[in-house]
């Protein structure tokens, strides 16, 4: 039986990793440890389609270890006990355990002292947040990595590759694939490599031959095999970005009308991780302070429609939409924020205050730490006198806040009054 496109493009080396170049590039942590032949167990989590597993398997490939993969909901405990006992027989072993999240207490069990003998290198893999899913006996043995969503270069350099490998890849095929229909399946497939691999494949294979026995892949095939429109057939690739682009443009304005237009265009692209993160920018770059329970609205609508999917997610986020267009706005935590940073940026700072420096250790108040400090709390309505900030920019003032909400009013009344007890009288 042929195996799927994806798993037969999976990297056999670390250089061969589409991406990830946080993790793997030169002087990397991942990197450093293959090329150290010191490999710890560890955590790898993010979308689907991002190459946590590629990670396992060219880790495996690059230091010549043995490879085993088993799914911690799936797999019996046996299956892991199979796996122990060829480590102890020809020595270490990479394990690939996908799910991780899922492992069971009996299984955890099993494995910890073969984590800590080394014989076990365990990579685990969860789209779950694992400082949340994952029990603290396997988190306090394993270093934790974020696999990020793939750029729409990486898919796209990933596609070609596949293109040409005639051992693994499609490359045996006379494949030709237009333009328009290589940036749909880099954009639609959001970063999941493997369904823009797998996608890829279907339309090459479903595609016959035409008479001089070309396999011509159109816009329209990758649409279908992808289940995926495009929004325009544009020849600069601009429209998707374009209607992302209005979709916020008309919030920030208030005109629901248009933003529900735009939005529109998106659910018939079938895009709804565009839409869901760019809900949740707006509620807090352009609504923010003037409105917080309308971000908080939107959080919930976003959550909802993750669960239930398109086409009833159109619901939720519809309510999402009219109830930001109609909110009173405000940019004043991002103006705040990227004043600051800005700052940081120039390197327009200076020492932090030796009373506000740490002072949990051995001989930090013989170095003048947290010496003098003023515990608001000690004193009434909670709140001191006390300078905060460096003496080079003490007197920086990051949020200006605005009075286009009625949060936002009380927040200007209550930060000009502590703002005015601060200055020396």
């Amino acid at each position: 039986m042929m195996k799927p496109l994806a798993y037969r493009m999976r990297p056999k080396k670390i250089e061969d990793i589409v991406g990830q170049q946080h993790l793997i590039g030169p002087g990397k942590i991942i990197r450093r440890m293959v090329d150290a032949r010191l490999l710890s167990s560890m955590i790898l989590y993010g979308p689907p389609g991002t190459g946590k597993t590629s990670i396992a398997s060219a880790i495996a490939g690059s230091t010549q270890y043995a490879f085993r993969s088993l799914n911690a909901a799936t797999d019996s405990k046996k299956d892991l006990e199979v796996v122990v006992e060829e480590a102890k027989m020809s020595g270490t072993v990479i394990l690939l355990l996908d799910e991780i999240h899922r492992l069971t207490k009996p299984k955890q069990d099993f494995l910890l002292p073969h984590l800590e003998s080394g014989k076990i290198i365990l990579i685990g893999a969860t789209t779950e947040n694992p400082y949340i899913s994952i029990n603290p006996a396997i988190r306090s043995r394993t270093q934790i990595f974020e696999v990020k969503p793939l750029t729409e270069e990486n898919v796209k350099q990933a596609i070609l590759r596949a293109l040409k490998d005639t051992e693994n890849g499609l490359g045996s095929l006379p494949i030709t694939l237009t333009d328009d229909a290589l940036l749909h399946l880099t954009r639609v497939t959001h970063g999941d490599l493997r369904s823009a691999l797998n996608g890829l494949e279907l339309a090459a294979k479903s595609t016959p031959p035409s008479t001089n026995g070309e396999i011509l892949l159109t816009l329209k095939i990758i649409e279908e095999c992808v289940q995926r429109k495009a929004l325009v057939h544009d020849k600069n690739g601009d429209a998707h970005y374009d209607v992302i682009s209005a979709f916020q443009k008309s919030i920030r304005g208030s005109d629901a009308n248009a933003a529900l237009h735009y939005m529109a265009r998106l659910i018939e692209a079938g895009d709804l991780p565009s839409i869901n993160r760019r809900l949740l920018t707006i509620a807090y770059e352009d609504i923010g302070l003037a409105n917080p329970q309308a971000a908080a609205r939107t959080v919930s609508a976003v959550t909802a429609a993750e669960k239930i999917g398109l086409p009833e997610a159109r619901i939720p986020l519809a309510v999402a939409v009219i109830d930001l267009c109609l909110s009173s706005k405000s940019n004043s935590a991002i103006v705040a924020i990227d004043s600051a940073i800005t700052d940081i940026q120039k390197g327009d700072y200076g020492e932090i205050p030796n009373y506000l420096r740490d002072a949990h250790y051995k001989g930090a108040a013989d170095l003048n730490r947290g010496v003098g400090y003023k515990y608001p709390h000690d004193y009434a309505h909670d709140w001191v006198k006390q300078q905060y900030l460096p003496n080079k920019i003490k007197n920086a003032h990051y949020y200006q806040p605005k009075e286009n909400g009625r949060y936002e009013k009380e927040l200007k009344e209550r930060y000009l009054g502590l703002k005015n007890a601060q200055i020396p009288h």
